[in-house]
Order: structure tokens, then sequence, then C-alpha cells
């Protein structure tokens, strides 16, 4: 086996699975959702799968972005889950989770993300550890969660975005970044309205799964319209965390494996740019660097476009985590 060299193949989607929906309870009135896709099937896993039960189980946790939730994950996790027990979360205020007022923090965030890794068994021996894998703010959110977990994460998959200061690059406020997240009437006079306009994104990768994650994110009023699924406290709450990161703090001083997918577009360079400058920091302090998957120009809502490619990433987290477990690598968990 050699994950460096790219040769875990990626597993075909298991069409058959459907996963079991579960809640941790943080504290009153604050329930974090997650779904389950469970664990390998009995054929078809890459060779990767019994390394990964030598020495501990290596799970992975899927976190996705902004005004999306868990089904988001779909496409990545249909593959992921026949080769590593696959878990995906609705962040706080998104999907089925609770949206309290209060909560919407760096510390806070990280800590559900925490608790969905023990709640859901993943973490439930001193051995298992956890790959986390998160897009968009996810990823943010993911790189936060790694610092608290330490050992027990395992690596981290930053999915276009994580490794960029939004405050600093924007020059906007957060208030006015939300502004522009605003839907046409149009696009919300009814849901038949809506997933046409979300098909139009890419026709050749809709499908009932990808209607399914659509759904997720409004709510159908009895007038027939569709309003956004999150609420306006939990927006403003979340666009505030994510103008509070800085990957510096956040990603530099990791010691475990990090990938980072990237996508282009207008911001490629930014992008780009600032992947160069984490690198060099990262450098600067003696920490591996980041691998780097760069796509190109595909959108930005990876999961759907190149689920085979981000699946791929997961899997090279996944084999380099089991290869640092092997004693004869002389290497031990981050701390």
């Amino acid at each position: 086996m050699d994950p460096e060299a790219g040769r875990l193949p990626v597993p075909e989607p298991d069409l058959s699975a459907a996963p079991e929906g579960f809640l941790v309870e943080i504290g009153p009135g604050e329930r974090i959702h997650f779904l389950d896709w469970g664990g390998p099937a009995a054929s078809g896993a890459p060779d990767l799968g019994p390394v990964l039960e030598q020495h501990g189980r290596i799970g992975v946790l899927l976190v996705h972005g902004l005004n999306a939730t868990a089904w988001a994950w779909t496409p990545v996790a249909r593959r992921i889950r026949r080769v590593s027990r696959t878990v995906a979360v609705d962040l706080r205020g998104h999907g089925l989770s609770d949206a309290p007022t209060t909560g919407y923090t760096e510390h806070q965030l990280a800590d559900d993300v925490v608790a969905v890794a023990e709640g859901s068994g993943l973490l439930s021996e001193p051995s298992d550890r956890v790959v986390l894998v998160g897009h968009g703010f996810g990823a943010m959110v993911a790189g936060w969660a790694a610092g608290r977990l330490g050992s027990r994460c395992a690596g981290l998959v930053l999915v276009d975005g994580g490794w960029q200061d939004v405050a600093t690059e924007t020059g906007m406020t957060p208030a006015e970044w939300l502004r522009g997240l605003d839907e046409p009437p149009e696009v919300l006079r009814s849901m038949s309205a809506f997933l046409a306009d979300r098909r139009e994104f890419d026709p050749t990768t809709w499908d009932a799964d990808q209607e399914q994650a659509a759904r997720s994110t409004v709510v159908e009023v009895p007038a027939g319209k569709v309003v956004p699924g999150v609420r306006p406290h939990a927006w403003a709450g979340s666009v505030e965390a994510m103008f509070s990161y800085d990957p510096f703090a956040a990603l530099a001083d990791l010691e475990l494996p990090v990938v980072a997918v990237v996508a282009g577009g207008e911001d490629a360079a930014d992008k780009r740019d600032a992947l160069a400058r984490l690198q060099l920091e990262r450098r600067r302090r003696g920490h591996a660097p980041i691998r780097v998957v760069d796509l190109g120009d595909v959108g930005h809502t990876l999961m759907r476009y190149r689920p085979v490619d981000v699946a791929a990433a997961i899997l090279r987290a996944l084999g380099r985590a089991a290869v640092a477990a092997e004693p004869s690598a002389g290497n031990q968990p981050a701390r």
C-alpha cells in the first residue's frame, strides 16, 4: 500500500446505503443532528480497510458549509463508507440541528463537532481517531475542531476553504457580506422554482441525492413559497464566526496530515496565494506541508461536481493516518 502515490482506488458509490439520523445533546435547547452512514461493506473496500482496523479505528466526520446540511456530502459519503465509518454533521442552526440564539463561536462550534465525534461512537475507544473533512465554512470549523481533538484527530481535509482570512481578503463587514447572499424572489416563489434553479448549476450532476440536499436547505410555507432553512440569527452568528477565523492560528501548528482540495474560479489566484502563505508559515514552524489537490476551474461545491476527487483526498488522509499508526513508522499521533 502506498497512499502517497495515490494508488488507493476510490470505491464506487454504495447506492443502496441510507443513513440513520441521530441527535447529540449539547445543552438545553442545543441538540446537534448527524447522519450516520455506517462503515465498510462486506465487499468492495480497498486494501486500506484492514490497515485502518489494525492500530485502532479511524473514522471520518464530514462538516458542511454555510446554508448547507449533512446531505450535501451524500455523493462522497456513499463512497467513503465502503472504507471507513462515516458520519456527517448538521452544524448548529443548520438542517435538523437546533438553532439557539447563542453558540456561534469558534469554541462552541468546535465543541459541537467533538460532541458528534464522541456521541456517534467514532471515538468510543481510547485508540480511536477521526479524520475531519470540512467544506467552505465547515473547513474552518473542522480546523478549529482538529485543534480541540488533538491526538484524536488523525487528519484534516479542507475542501475549498479553511486557509483564507475572509475578513482581510474581502475588506467587508459580516453584515455587508451577508447581504450579498439574498436569493432572488423568483427562485423562492415555489419549491419547483428553487429546485430548478439548483439543478441548473450543473444539470449533469443533478439526481435524487442532489434534490434531497437542496430540499434540506429550505422550508416550504403553506402559501407555497420557500424560505431559507437557516434562521436569520443563525446566519448572522455563523458569518460572524467565519469572519473571526484566523487560518494561521487554526492550522499553522497542526501536527497531522492536512490535505487541501482547491477549486478555481474568479478568486482562484487569491485562494492559491493564501494557501502558499500558509504553506510557508507551516514550513517556518517545522511542520509538514499541506498536500494540495488543485482541481482547476470548477464550482465551489466540490462534493457535487467532483465527488471522486474529494473522496480520493479523504482516502489520502486516511492512508497517511494509517501509515503513521504503524509502529515501524516511528511516528506518534499529533498532539
